[in-house]
């Protein structure tokens, strides 16, 4: 087996305010923030770190376009493994300043569903079937 030419270190996800939008996530995944100012970390149980970057000028993409605003990435976020479960996230994203972007479940068949984050960064809560 070949060795990897690196190994993944951090997803960074640029934003005005690295501090406000590490706590939000920290709170979403149940994380625990570290650093202030221009970068911050988040360390996820069981995940890769998510850092936040200052960007002063930061402009969230506008979802869903595949044009030159286009959302650059989005993190899958597990949710569980029914409906409820995936009902019960929402309303807690939505409460820690999440906004909706495209939340229709088509009748419990959609596997996802898809918000921004304060700093307008997509993300989505997915239903899991874990084995």
């Amino acid at each position: 087996m070949a060795l990897p030419v690196a190994r993944m270190r951090s997803v960074v996800l640029d934003c005005p305010d690295p501090r406000a939008l590490a706590e939000f996530y920290a709170e979403v995944l149940d994380g625990t923030v570290e650093g202030d100012g221009d970068w911050v970390d988040l360390h996820v149980p069981a995940g890769p770190r998510l850092a936040f970057q200052r960007a002063p000028e930061h402009k969230p993409p506008e979802w869903p376009r595949a044009d030159a605003d286009s959302q650059q990435l989005h993190l899958d976020l597990d949710a569980g493994d029914t409906v409820e479960a995936i009902e019960a996230a929402q309303e807690k994203v939505l409460a820690l300043g999440a906004r909706p972007l495209d939340v229709n479940d088509l009748n419990g068949k959609r596997d996802f569903r898809v918000y921004a984050d304060p700093a307008g960064h997509p993300f989505c809560l997915c239903r899991i079937e874990h084995a």
